[in-house]
């Protein structure tokens, strides 16, 4: 039995409530390699450095976070001759989160200084305790 395997896809967020609405994610503009790498039950967090992909203003913050809910990795009519891979996510509630916070604690980012490099493949593999991290911060108790 494997053990549950932890992302980061990065992507704008008007791209990620898209995904979130839809219920799948896309990663690397489409491309089907890094979404064959996951596999049913694994998590993935998205990070958007941007609000809106052809806008330059900084977001930088977790704003998504769901699970992966199959093995099918499919092809989608995007229109204008565009037909990403995507794949079937179960995303649950959250808040957006500034990363800035959490930068000093996330051992996937090796730099403080250079802490956005970690983000420039659009899809990476986090240990389980970074995950948890950023996890604990984005999702929503009963209550809150």
């Amino acid at each position: 039995m494997q053990s549950n395997r932890y992302w980061i896809g990065v992507a704008s967020r008007d791209h990620v409530m898209n995904a979130v609405q839809g219920g799948f994610a896309q990663l690397c503009h489409g491309k089907q390699e890094p979404l064959k790498k996951m596999t049913t039950g694994d998590w993935i967090i998205y990070f958007s450095p941007k609000v809106k992909f052809k806008d330059s203003a900084r977001y930088q913050r977790f704003t998504a976070i769901g699970r992966v809910i199959d093995d099918v990795v499919f092809q989608f009519d995007s229109g204008n001759n565009f037909f990403p891979f995507r794949r079937s996510i179960d995303f649950i509630s959250c808040k957006e989160t500034p990363i800035q916070p959490l930068i000093p604690q996330l051992s996937f980012i090796k730099s403080a200084k250079y802490w956005g490099y970690s983000f420039r493949f659009g899809h990476f593999e986090i240990s389980e305790k970074d995950f948890k991290l950023i996890a604990e911060r984005m999702i929503i108790e009963k209550g809150d």
